[in-house]
């Protein structure tokens, strides 16, 4: 049975006033600057302002390590069996890769969905986890590599600050990174926190882990040896596959097989290969087996699914 983690926002009453001005206040910020459909590259590394018009189906998308803010629409997101539901109140943060589906169910041209995306510097995040502060005992962290949390004034105001730096690019070199210090650091204050200290963490089994899903990312290509995924992780193979599989919600092996189809889907929509020649060039031994996989996952067969991609002007709007 799937799982659903709701994301309770907070409720109409005084109290919310300042936060619910808030969301609105970055909401107008965002939609001036993100004019086009789809992602709005910036002057400020890493960071990408989203508009969607219209709900979407369900479509296969990779979260990096980021932190996403929505203050307006809807949105779902699926990881394994667990899906979770995102509104104006949301913030997700993914401390991994991961291969998730996602579906835009509430947006339109009137009030269309707007959110940030702010790919995060682990190393960055590793050194204010230096800070005497921040020091305590490890602790074992069993969860997935995904967070959905509620946003906060606190949270909000570092946001709204860094958007407004895209009016003063003079300013970027200077205050961008002093402000995503900030961000960063509101997020490991808050109850969200603990997944990103985990990953950022040396010698942590999460953290260990993770180098085995950076490995894949850049070998998906090749045969898996499970053999030697775990020296990479430099863990037993029972425990990296324990691991694995806490965090991303699937078997090193099945996280493979995704990475290949997002990639070989993304190798005949933009380079223009047939199904056969970009099924061997990310590792598939046999078309047909690629065909059959590419099915389930996909939905329909590789040409009808490109064909409808096109046709659809999907590629250019992909996450």
């Amino acid at each position: 049975m799937t799982g659903i983690a709701k994301n309770r926002g907070n409720t109409s009453g005084n109290a919310d006033l300042p936060v619910v001005e808030m969301r609105r206040e970055l909401a107008r910020k965002i939609a001036r600057h993100a004019v086009r459909e789809g992602a709005n590259a910036t002057a400020i590394p890493g960071l990408n302002l989203y508009r969607r018009t219209e709900p979407s189906p369900c479509y296969p998308a990779t979260y990096e390590p980021s932190f996403n803010v929505f203050v307006q629409g809807r949105k779902r997101i699926t990881l394994g069996g667990t899906t979770y539901l995102c509104d104006e109140s949301s913030f997700i943060l993914s401390s991994l890769d991961l291969p998730v589906v996602s579906q835009i169910v509430a947006a339109s041209e009137a009030v269309p969905l707007l959110s940030m995306l702010l790919r995060l510097d682990m190393a960055m995040v590793r050194g204010i986890l230096s800070q005497e502060e921040f020091q305590r005992p490890d602790r074992s962290l069993q969860s997935r590599g995904i967070a959905v949390g509620t946003t906060t004034v606190e949270l909000l105001r570092p946001c709204c600050r860094l958007v407004d730096l895209l009016d003063a690019q003079q300013d970027i070199p200077f205050l961008s990174d002093l402000i995503q210090r900030e961000i960063v650091y509101r997020l490991l204050r808050g109850p969200q926190g603990e997944r990103l200290r985990a990953i950022a963490t040396l010698g942590d089994h999460s953290q260990r882990t993770a180098k085995a899903v950076a490995w894949l990312r850049a070998n998906y290509a090749k045969p898996l040896r499970l053999a030697d995924l775990a020296e990479v992780a430099r863990m037993g193979m029972s425990t990296l596959h324990h691991h694995f599989r806490t965090l991303t919600a699937m078997s090193p092996l099945q996280y493979q097989k995704q990475l290949r189809l997002h990639a070989a889907r993304e190798r005949m929509l933009i380079e223009g290969l047939d199904a056969a020649s970009a099924a061997f060039g990310v590792g598939y031994e046999s078309a047909s087996q690629f065909n059959r996989e590419y099915k389930r996952f996909f939905g329909q067969p590789p040409i009808r699914d490109i064909k409808a991609r096109r046709l659809a002007g999907s590629a250019a709007v992909r996450d």
